[in-house]
């Protein structure tokens, strides 16, 4: 296993940013075509691009599935081309794929390429999915918050605040290619969506945006894979449930 920390000067976000990645050398080494699928692990609101290796064992599964993991770091952005801030969607969706194509070992075949995250990292998983289902073949949320037009919608001044400078008014929000809730009917009408799962403690402060991102998607015909059990938003769940992650993504398909 290689543990690869990487410091880059990002054109799009006008600024260095950091970048980890987990290499399974006995899976590269065993590559016919010497490329590895890989898996986009996105952190959370309070988080950064290291709490994915600290909090679980996300090394070692990733050794057992033969799967790279890149980790990069996205701030308090929520994976937006924020209205007063950094454009981290495009940074995620356009730049960030072809710097880690170019220092790693990995497969540029849609079938190869996975996204996933919690929490924060759970709505840009299923985002940057949804609005390039030509790239990613699989999604998973842990913990999302699904329903963000609900969220900021909900009285909380410091947060509001920060969220307004992040996607701008609810008005602004609800209907665009940032409202999850919108995207899903675009996708499900188009035909071309990758595979979902999504996953929620149902003590978890985010459970109820998690059922209505569940229900819409069954309203306008979008296919979820769906667990709930007992949980709240903390690091034993979603180290228990990343594991089921790997289990369910299709590793090895049409390869």
């Amino acid at each position: 296993m290689a543990f690869i920390q990487t410091s880059i000067f990002a054109e799009t976000l006008e600024m260095s940013t950091d970048i980890h990645a987990v290499i399974p050398m006995n899976a590269l080494r065993a590559s016919r075509a010497g490329k590895l699928p890989v898996l986009y692990l996105l952190h959370g609101l309070g988080g950064d691009h290291t709490e994915w290796t600290r909090q679980t064992s996300v090394e070692r599964y990733a050794e057992n599935k033969g799967i790279a993991i890149i980790l990069p770091r996205a701030d308090r952005s929520f994976y937006m081309d924020m209205k007063q801030g950094a454009a981290y969607y495009t940074y995620l969706a356009e730049e960030l794929p072809a710097i880690v194509k170019s220092l790693f070992p990995i497969s540029d075949r849609r079938e190869d390429n996975f996204i996933a995250g919690l929490s924060m990292g759970g709505y840009g998983a299923f985002k940057l999915a949804l609005r390039q289902p030509e790239r990613f073949a699989a999604a998973a949320s842990l913990s999302g918050s699904l329903d963000i037009v609900h969220r900021i919608g909900q009285p909380n001044a410091f947060r509001n605040r920060e969220e307004e400078r992040m996607f701008g008014s609810v008005a602004e929000l609800q209907g665009s290619d940032d409202d999850l809730l919108a995207l899903a009917g675009k996708v499900a009408a188009a035909g071309n969506q990758p595979l979902l799962y999504q996953c929620c403690g149902t003590e978890d402060f985010l459970y109820e945006g998690n059922r209505n991102f569940l229900k819409h998607a069954g309203e306008v015909g979008l296919q979820v894979t769906y667990e709930e059990e007992p949980g709240g938003h903390e690091w034993s769940y979603w180290d228990r449930n990343i594991q089921r992650v790997f289990d369910w993504l299709p590793i090895g398909k049409n390869r």
